[in-house]
């Protein structure tokens, strides 16, 4: 199972020019989140050289920012079409990730804005 790394944090954090978050924090992804930078962040996973753990650090990040845009209703046109099918390409690397935000709760109050898209990536 993957989990974000403090590596991962302090390079993405320097690469992309994120607040600082405190040693202790155990959210980084929803603490510097920003749902104005979400195709910014996906270029940057498009285009960066990355390794495993930043890669999988990042794809939080745009998850949880574009997370931040639905809940805000900001224009995405195209958007959810780039991260699919980054999810799709690096199911492996994402499979948990694409479990977590989908969650099994079927009521639409106790989910995520994410969460019908999430559900859209079939994992088999």
């Amino acid at each position: 199972m993957n989990f974000i790394t403090r590596q991962a944090i302090e390079s993405l954090n320097e690469k992309l020019r994120l607040p600082k978050v405190d040693q202790n924090s155990q959210d980084w992804e929803y603490e510097v989140a920003d749902s104005n930078r979400v195709n910014e962040f996906i270029s940057f996973y498009e285009t960066a050289v990355l390794d495993q753990d930043e890669k999988f650090a990042l794809m939080n990040l745009i998850i949880s920012s574009f997370d931040d845009a639905l809940r805000e209703a900001k224009d995405h046109d195209g958007t959810w079409d780039r991260i699919k099918n980054h999810l799709a390409r690096d199911l492996v690397l994402h499979r948990n990730t694409i479990l977590y935000w989908s969650l099994e709760e079927e009521e639409p109050e106790n989910c995520f804005y994410i969460t019908p898209y999430m559900r859209q990536i079939n994992l088999d």
